[in-house]
């Protein structure tokens, strides 16, 4: 029976009913699979985006930026509803959610694998975002509510672990499917598996809600959707360009920030806001957030470019990429659910700090990657990677929706994941720019020595590696030099990237040491009867 108090001097008293704890990993596994699907798609998609660019009737003929908004338009969407999902979690319930953004999700899927246009994927890829910006917070709410306080950090651990696994192995999939199906299949295998979880969830899920939500705050939940969307279509745009002075790119940033802290003193304000700001004056919540944020800046821009070193420098296919990356994965798989031991015996601020220079001293070990490294020096580094990251998300993970009561856990797991979202975006948006911009100056001089290019041909040329390489295959022999010229000008590019990288993951473990406590504290808790409780943690 749950019950809310724990017996001076006896062990902790379930809040948990018995008939959900029983069930709580069957419920974690359907979880993970509703996870799984969302975050996959994303990087399922990278592989098949040559696919779609050539002409039909393989592809859709898809121009770069029509690409490169496919892609954007699942995470401008799913970016600026995370919040406001977590809210209608909390006050509707988050198994209703859940059903219906994987219905959505589901929906969205099937009517992208059979666009007929870029104009029609793009549409429908924002669908996709749609269905998963509901389903992402409230894996991590329903998780809160059907474990127990002290299991709460492996099965967290677990999901974080399923988190870095669908990353890596996104392109193994992509790959499998593309070489026996056409490009549609990236987007129709996600329906078999919605229906199995969408049966699962009503079978094995139970709802909960906040009890007591209070009024609703239609002023800050559109202040919200507005900021995020702002802040977030700024840094995907600055990625774009590769250049974040743009007055265009500090516009939108800029009026996406105004917005955001119009909405921080609306909610500061408000005898009824979506989300206590007092909670951000907590160490242990604003250092989580934050190292959240830096690690999924780390990864996913490692991500991105590690996948043109493998495919671009070294020639391997996307599946083959795809295989390389599986170490990254395979540590997270491995570390994440243990990572509550090592934060048990030395603390919270411990490990995420030496965890966070690890992840620093695996970027710096990049710049051992050229042409012709043996690629188990990579592998090695990836795993090393891999473990360091496995030990800093689940603590901070933890950190965040321990911070908050269970009843917030919509509003918690929606936090974490705009954090963790934002992150991402500006890890792909800045290092690729980075990236692209190194990689310029260093092609540039061979570009202009070339006789007879013209200039338009020139700069198109040294866009990437991949326009480079065209290039030189068009010269034929004579374009040997310049394809070895593209390798080196790639190397600096990777190195000096790789080091940016690493100075924001030390960065990163100065504020973790500063400011993240080494032990939790609990979170507070209501004072409603102990009947309430029970139905509020799972009606």
């Amino acid at each position: 029976m749950a019950t809310s108090s724990t017996p001076p001097g006896g062990p902790p008293v379930r809040q948990v009913p018995d008939r959900i704890h029983r069930r709580r990993w069957a419920i974690l596994s359907t979880l993970m699979l509703s996870l799984l699907i969302v975050v996959l798609d994303n990087s399922i998609l990278n592989v098949a985006m040559k696919t779609i660019a050539t002409p039909r009737p393989t592809g859709l003929g898809a121009t770069q930026s029509e690409l490169e908004w496919a892609i954007n338009a699942y995470t401008l969407v799913f970016a600026g509803l995370l919040f406001t999902s977590g809210l209608l979690g909390d006050r509707l319930g988050r198994k209703k959610m859940l059903l219906f953004g994987l219905a959505v999700f589901g929906a969205g899927s099937v009517l992208a694998a059979f666009a007929g246009s870029p104009t029609q994927l793009i549409a429908f890829r924002a669908v996709m975002g749609l269905g998963g910006a509901f389903v992402m917070p409230a894996t991590l709410a329903v998780l809160m509510n059907v474990f127990e306080r002290d299991e709460q950090p492996r099965a967290i651990g677990i999901w974080a672990g399923g988190v870095g696994l669908a990353i890596a192995i996104g392109p193994i999939a992509g790959g499998l499917l593309l070489d026996r199906f056409w490009w549609g299949s990236v987007f129709l295998v996600n329906v078999p598996i919605v229906l199995i979880a969408l049966i699962t969830m009503l079978v094995l899920v139970p709802d909960s809600r906040d009890p007591a939500p209070g009024r609703m705050d239609p002023v800050g939940v559109l202040l919200s959707v507005v900021g995020l969307v702002l802040l977030v279509y700024g840094i995907i745009k600055g990625g774009q360009l590769a250049d974040f002075t743009d007055p265009q790119v500090v516009g939108t940033v800029a009026g996406g920030l105004v917005v955001l802290g119009v909405f921080v003193v609306h909610q500061k304000r408000s005898d009824h806001p979506s989300i206590d700001i007092g909670y951000f004056r907590k160490p242990a919540f604003s250092a989580a957030v934050a190292a959240i944020a830096l690690v999924f800046f780390s990864l996913m821009g490692v991500t991105f470019f590690i996948v043109f070193y493998v495919q671009s420098v070294r020639g391997y296919s996307p599946l083959q990429a795809g295989v390389l990356i599986l170490p990254l994965a395979a540590a997270q798989l491995i570390f994440a659910p243990r990572a509550r031991l090592a934060v048990d015996r030395f603390g919270a601020r411990a490990v995420c700090t030496f965890s966070m220079f690890v992840v620093a001293d695996t970027m710096v070990g990049l710049l051992l990657l050229d042409t012709d490294t043996p690629l188990w020096v990579m592998e090695a580094l990836f795993f090393l990677q891999g473990a360091g990251m496995a030990h800093i998300m689940p603590p901070v993970t933890v950190a965040i929706m321990q911070s908050l009561p269970r009843e917030k856990a919509g509003s918690g797991s929606a936090l974490n994941n705009v954090f963790r979202q934002v992150g991402g975006t500006l890890g792909v948006a800045v290092l690729g720019s980075l990236l692209s911009t190194t990689y310029r100056d260093r092609i540039q001089g061979r570009l202009d020595a070339l006789p007879g290019l013209p200039a338009a041909a020139r700069h198109a040329a040294g866009e990437s590696i991949e326009a480079t390489l065209g290039l030189a295959a068009r010269m034929g022999p004579a374009g040997r030099p310049l394809a070895a010229a593209a390798d080196r000008a790639f190397l600096h590019a990777m190195h000096v990237t790789a080091l940016g990288s690493a100075a924001v993951s030390i960065f990163g473990a100065l504020v973790v040491l500063a400011f993240l406590p080494g032990k939790m504290e609990p979170a507070p808790q209501p004072a409603e009867p102990r009947d309430e409780r029970k139905a509020g943690a799972a009606r």
